[in-house]
């Protein structure tokens, strides 16, 4: 029988303003190991350090924009109704500094876990 996830799990997030965090599916809410769904809800000016994910990290923007930086040095900007894909080992930082902010969803494969996310630590 499906089973209904009746709400998510509010994750602690990281980065230097507040932003909401709601994981639906992963090790948190439901246990999946395999993959994590989760709607992010960040505010305008918000950064975090970079990271190089052992995971596969599909996000895809529902409102305002999304800001991804890359080892390269090239910058993405993610829109609403655009999507970005970072594969495992990739470098990539993400931030939210247009005025509206931004909302979207973010899909990890396996399932994000902070162990395995290896933020910047400086």
């Amino acid at each position: 029988m499906p089973e209904l996830i009746e709400a998510p799990s509010v994750i602690e997030p990281a980065g230097n303003k507040p932003k909401r965090i709601e994981e639906y599916a992963g090790r948190v809410n439901s246990g999946h190991a395999a993959v994590s769904v989760a709607k992010m809800t960040s505010p305008s000016g918000w950064e975090e350090p970079g990271q190089r994910p052992e995971f596969e990290e599909i996000t895809l923007v529902l409102k305002g924009e999304l800001k991804v930086e890359c080892e390269n040095g090239d910058v993405l900007t993610v829109t609403a109704g655009q999507a970005v894909v970072a594969r495992p080992g990739e470098w990539v930082r993400y931030s939210t500094p247009a005025p509206e902010g931004a909302e979207y969803v973010a899909v990890c494969l396996p399932a994000f876990s902070p162990d395995t996310v290896n933020r910047d630590t400086a």
